[in-house]
């Protein structure tokens, strides 16, 4: 494969944004040979470093680089004599990933560790001198970043390396920055391997860095990471996009007219703002291609709109739908709603009266700054700012612990076996959005898109969800495979039986590695259990009988008249009733306002005056409405029988989504007594309904 379809970052096109204006590609080989000539004298830089410095000063000016000169100089004597597959000097590759960190604004700590991250794994250094020389800070990333030792773990090194970093970017994100930016500089230069080992490589830079990349909104890093696995996985679509963007470059491109035109309305009306046009990268163009199949002139690019306070990004949002006609589709508000992983902007889309159609988006610099370098643009996140400063920068974000890499550390304790932890680290890193619940005590749950009930449950109990039996959403009782949306507010019920457990369908709708992990243990262990619950919904309802009959304390105006109560609604004293005769002479009793009275007038029949009688006790219908669990029959029949209430007849249906339907018909002694007895049904756990028929 040629260099130029292994390197998209070779056209202009691709990434222009990365290169800052005035300073051109480096020459990688010239800065090799520069190194082998031996260190610079004490009293300055080497030479072969100033590219680096002069990137992190313009982030950084007052930074310190005698720091990075001592880094270097270890680095470059450490690594003396190696070579990579490319033919270079091997020191090139640290000053390399260094200088992708520099250029992002990393802070002189996480550049001291990139000039260092390859000492501990390929050279004789140890992380003792490290440690010694430059601190615990600088030893325990350089730590986090180095491979275990594949004659120790064989086959399963790899997934056991990105474990140890991965937790090792839980207690410091700077570890997964400096391993980003260390696959970015290997992509660049992957076409000197053989295309199998090319490919394995994009391949799980695709399903593991990629995501990661996104999750800790370094886009800089990955919009080229997605460039380079396109050209090595997909070398004829990515050949056919790159003739398109070519062709394009041939042809009148309306966006710097656009862009001209948003100037002189953002000028007229006074908002201070600068506005570029940024080129798609190649997938970006890939993706919009195959969605609308013929690409316009303005789909090669954005409108990027920059100032200075979120207030402006607003105002210029009105100017825009003002003096253009707005796409409403296309209008999405970042700031307001941030994206999980710290991005902010507002997406629009406006139609010039040429017909032409531009999507724009508007963000401050601050909120640039973080689009493009993510984690890497907040500095050292572990050191608390000056006062005024964490008063005036509302945007500074703690990003050591977001959601998604605090459930990644919990369930990757509970995957001891390499192949599965690796199969699970891929699914979770799919997903591709995130949401944030709030629980009942006023608690958030950081969840993956499309999470359940389920999932929320494990998140927040551990494997105390094993005896979750129902869920409430925003107040309203909801069975547990229900899906979860942003901002909801989530109250799960568990049950007081230890011995509860989880159904296998459960499986069904958990989406979480930590909830999918933790049922899979329990029904392993529990296979009796498991089973039990798969065969619940071929039980046939369960009906209890008692032997004593009953008869109704109503009297109707009518001699000799059997009277019943109508069991749709099952009357009880001091209900109002109304009755009515049937075939045979019978009176029916109802309630007034059940919907058989209207039916019984609608049809003619004949109505007849009833009263209760001077006696207490009466017969009543109650429906109950709970959540599965073992023992449930036993706790309901035993919370009646303490009321002084006899059963004359019980039926249970076969659960449902974890829900049971029971119907009792009883027979109490006092009718006074309804009330205390339906609250003492509602009681028993698992219940959370009662009412009469």
């Amino acid at each position: 494969m040629s260099a130029e379809a292994t390197n998209p970052e070779a056209h202009p096109e691709a990434r222009p944004e990365l290169r800052r204006r005035g300073r051109g590609r480096l020459d990688l080989r010239r800065l090799g040979r520069a190194a082998l000539l031996g260190p610079a004298s004490r009293d300055r830089l080497p030479d072969a470093i100033g590219h680096v410095a002069e990137a992190h000063r313009a982030h950084h000016p007052d930074a310190d680089l005698s720091i990075l000169r001592r880094a270097y100089l270890l680095a470059e004597t450490s690594h003396r004599g190696q070579m990579r597959k490319s033919g270079e000097p091997y020191i090139t590759h640290p000053l390399a990933v260094t200088l992708i960190l520099a250029e992002l604004g990393a802070e002189t700590t996480t550049l001291t560790a990139s000039l260092l991250h390859d000492t501990v794994e390929d050279t004789d250094v140890t992380l003792d001198q490290v440690r010694e020389e430059f601190g615990d800070e600088v030893c325990f990333i350089v730590d986090g970043v180095t491979k275990v030792e594949k004659i120790d773990y064989g086959a399963a090194a790899e997934p056991e390396t990105f474990r140890k970093m991965l937790v090792a970017t839980g207690n410091d994100v700077r570890v997964m920055s400096i391993k980003l930016a260390d696959r970015l500089h290997n992509m660049r230069t992957l076409g000197v391997m053989r295309p199998d080992k090319q490919a394995r490589i994009a391949k799980v830079t695709r399903d593991v860095l990629i995501p990661l990349a996104e999750r800790l909104g370094v886009q800089a890093l990955k919009t080229e990471l997605e460039d380079l696995v396109f050209a090595i996985l997909h070398p004829e679509e990515y050949e056919e996009t790159r003739a398109l963007i070519a062709a394009h470059a041939g042809e009148r491109d309306p966006l710097p007219g656009i862009a001209d035109s948003v100037r002189g309305v953002l000028r007229d009306a006074g908002i201070a703002a600068e506005v570029v046009v940024r080129p798609r990268h190649f997938v970006s163009v890939h993706r919009i291609s195959r969605k609308r199949g013929e690409l316009r002139g303005s789909d090669f690019g954005r409108v990027l709109i920059l100032v200075g306070e979120n207030a402006d990004c607003y105002a210029v949002l009105g100017e825009l739908h003002t003096c253009f006609t707005p796409v409403v589709s296309e209008f999405k508000d970042f700031i307001a709603s941030p994206k999980f992983n710290l991005y902010q902007s507002l997406h629009t889309a406006v139609a010039t009266a040429e017909g032409h159609v531009a999507e724009v988006i508007v963000r401050t610099r601050q909120m640039h700054r973080v689009a493009e370098a993510g984690v890497v643009a907040l500095g050292n996140p572990y050191t608390t700012p000056p006062v005024d400063a964490a008063e005036g920068d509302e945007e500074r974000v703690d990003p050591t612990r977001p959601g998604w890499l605090s459930r990644l550390l919990d369930w990757q304790q509970s995957a001891p076996d390499p192949d599965t932890f690796w199969t699970v680290l891929r699914a979770e890193l799919a997903q591709d959005r995130e949401i944030t619940v709030f629980r009942a005590d006023g608690g958030t749950l950081g969840l993956p898109g499309g999470a359940s009930c389920i999932d929320a449950a494990y998140a927040q109990h551990g494997e105390a969800a094993h005896g979750c039996i129902g869920a409430r959403i925003n107040g309203r009782l909801t069975s547990l495979s229900s899906r979860l949306s942003d901002g909801d507010t989530v109250q799960l019920l568990l049950a007081h039986d230890a011995s509860s457990g989880p159904a296998a369908d459960w499986l069904d709708h958990a989406k979480t590695p930590a909830a999918r992990i933790a049922i899979s243990g329990w029904l392993q262990t529990h296979p009796d259990s498991a089973a039990a619950t798969t065969t619940t919904a071929a039980r046939a309802p369960l009906s209890v009988v008692g032997a004593r009959g009953g008869g109704a304390n109503a009297v109707a105006d009518l001699p000799d008249a059997p009277v019943r109560l109508a069991g749709c609604c099952t009357p009880v004293p001091p209900d109002a009733v109304a009755g009515f005769v049937v075939r045979g002479g019978a009176v029916t009793v109802h309630r007034v306002h059940c919907p058989a009275v209207a039916q019984m007038r609608a049809v003619g029949r004949t109505s007849v005056a009833v009263h209760w009688r001077a006696t207490a006790d009466c017969r009543v219908t109650l429906l109950a409405e709970s959540f599965g669990r073992p023992h449930l029959l036993a706790d309901l029949t035993e919370a009646i029988a303490r009321e002084g209430v006899e059963v004359v007849s019980a039926t249970v249906e076969p659960p449902v989504e974890q829900r049971v339907r029971h119907s009792y018909t009883l027979q109490l002694p006092d009718a006074t007594g309804l009330p205390a007895l339906m609250r003492a049904m509602r009681d028993v756990p698992g219940v959370y309904d009662v009412s009469r028929a």
